[in-house]
């Protein structure tokens, strides 16, 4: 049943449509997209996985990222940071991810702009003094925003601090899948559970 952009799931569940058929994107829409990640490592992997995803679907790269934390040694900054062109090489060939020099070498810029970051606060204040003074409020899947103003900042910003692959809209569904606004729509059984906004 659907009931102004979402879906009550066969467990009375409401989510959106895009929740609402993958068994694996229901579990991380109902488990772990939009809580709050504040940690170095976490907000990495975001960033990483966000960049890859750029041009495909969220549920390719949910369905490869066992594979990617394999490949990327758990997003572990100082691992990554130390990759080479051999490196990127390997990764080339690398079927269980997404196989694009740019993305893979974005990673590793992005690894050694996160360790710069750490004499300057690191990588989770960063990110986070860019959270707006509200959220929006969807009823529907169509009055979800692609960008705001601080995801626009947000990008700017780490721009300036050496990251790669992190335009506004890319950092606005980072925002999102790390709790930093809350565009669960406002009928599902999601909506306000961050902690962040009420």
């Amino acid at each position: 049943m659907t009931v102004e952009g979402i879906i009550i799931g066969d467990d009375g569940l409401a989510r959106p449509l895009w929740a609402s058929s993958d068994p694996l994107m229901r579990e991380y829409y109902d488990t772990e997209w939009g809580l709050p990640v504040r940690d170095e490592q976490g907000l990495y992997e975001r960033i990483s996985l966000e960049a890859f995803q750029a041009g495909l679907s969220w549920a390719t790269i949910l369905r490869k990222r066992p594979a990617f934390r394999a490949a990327f040694h758990d997003f572990h900054p100082e691992t990554v940071a130390a990759f080479t062109e051999a490196d990127v090489e390997r990764l080339l060939q690398d079927p269980g991810i997404v196989r694009n020099r740019l993305k893979i070498r974005a990673a590793i810029t992005n690894a050694q702009a996160t360790i710069a970051l750490r004499a300057e606060g690191g990588l989770a204040d960063f990110v986070w003094q860019f959270q707006p003074a509200s959220t929006p409020e969807p009823v529907t899947h169509a009055d979800v925003p692609t960008t705001s103003p601080e995801s626009i900042a947000l990008s700017k910003a780490l721009r300036k601090k050496g990251f790669a692959f992190v335009g506004p809209t890319t950092m606005f569904a980072l925002m999102e899948a790390i709790g930093m606004v809350d565009t669960h729509l406002v009928d599902s059984h999601r909506r306000g559970t961050s902690g962040v906004w009420r």
